[in-house]
């Protein structure tokens, strides 16, 4: 049996779908009916459950700005999951835990993102907090392994996009702000769109079915305690993407930059030959199609969007 934590999310819910397709049993309880944050509660599911194997796709997120206005949530609520997840996994004897850590627990000054790099100096100020809880959750994996033998993939991935990702501005990431931004903007016949920071960060995006594949290929591969990349080694800058969207969109406004706004760590590119070579597979959805996805998508939901 497979555990999905997260399971209804917006990564949890297409690996639930995958595994679906798979024919894969699997349980994927509610927020409701599993709190993370709390030990007894995470202890109880896990030993009635009795998972061979666990996916967590559970994390507390936004975006930059999230990042930034709520820092004690993003720090309490993550590394309150992580150890809860950790401690309940080694005490149910989960055979395999695949777990993803975001590209933005790579060091502030790195360009493209390579696993030997890891450690390489200090966190981004604009994403140090989320990405030490999920380098953390790494940091665990390597005790547990190392005192328990706990077996445990940390698959490191970017920034996830698609059908059904947050569109609220305090939560979203620059790519599902921006289709909103432009598709409300084309609605109503606004004369430009404002995008944070200069539009010179270069950034990685991934699918989120190809994260989702990503993450079920975790759960047969061959066992790698050290973080695992997942990447193509490609991005682009923040004002070319925005081109790109408003292009899907078809909105003809101007795109106004605002430097006031944050930029971020200046470069999120993923060097991904290690997981290709380790989960026998690379990502399959070009950013132009992903794009185009997402804006179907967000056009036929959006009214029915918090």
């Amino acid at each position: 049996m497979i555990l999905v934590l997260g399971g209804h999310g917006f990564v949890g819910s297409n690996v639930c779908k995958l595994l679906d397709r798979k024919g894969a049993p699997y349980v994927a309880p509610t927020k409701a009916e599993l709190d993370l944050e709390n030990l007894d509660a995470t202890f109880g599911a896990f030993q009635s459950i009795k998972p061979e194997k666990v996916i967590n796709c559970a994390a507390f997120v936004g975006g930059i700005r999230y990042g930034t206005t709520r820092p004690i949530e993003l720090f309490d609520k993550n590394m309150r999951m992580t150890l809860n997840i950790l401690r309940a996994a080694d005490a149910a004897k989960v055979r395999r835990l695949v777990n993803p850590i975001a590209n933005c627990a790579y060091p502030a000054r790195a360009e493209l993102f390579r696993e030997e790099e890891f450690w390489d100096g200090p966190l981004h100020e604009s994403v140090m907090v989320y990405g030490f809880a999920r380098k953390a959750f790494w940091v665990g994996s390597w005790a547990y392994n190392r005192q328990h033998g706990l077996d445990v993939i940390n698959l490191i991935l970017s920034n996830m996009y698609g059908p059904a990702d947050h569109f609220h501005p305090e939560r979203s990431h620059a790519l599902g702000a921006l289709v909103k931004k432009m598709f409300d903007a084309k609605q109503s016949g606004a004369a430009e769109v404002p995008v944070w920071g200069s539009g010179r960060p270069v950034r990685e995006w991934l699918y989120v079915e190809d994260g989702a594949e990503a993450l079920v290929r975790g759960l047969d591969c061959p066992p790698e305690i050290d973080p695992v990349n997942v990447g193509v080694a490609s991005g682009l800058s923040i004002g070319d993407l925005a081109a790109k969207i408003a292009d899907a969109v078809g909105y003809k406004g101007r795109l106004a930059f605002d430097p006031s706004q944050p930029d971020g760590a200046p470069f999120k590119t993923v060097e991904g030959s290690k997981g290709e070579r380790l989960l026998g597979w690379t990502p399959q959805i070009s950013l132009d199609t992903g794009i185009a996805r997402t804006v179907e998508w967000y056009a036929e939901n959006r009214m029915n969007l918090a």
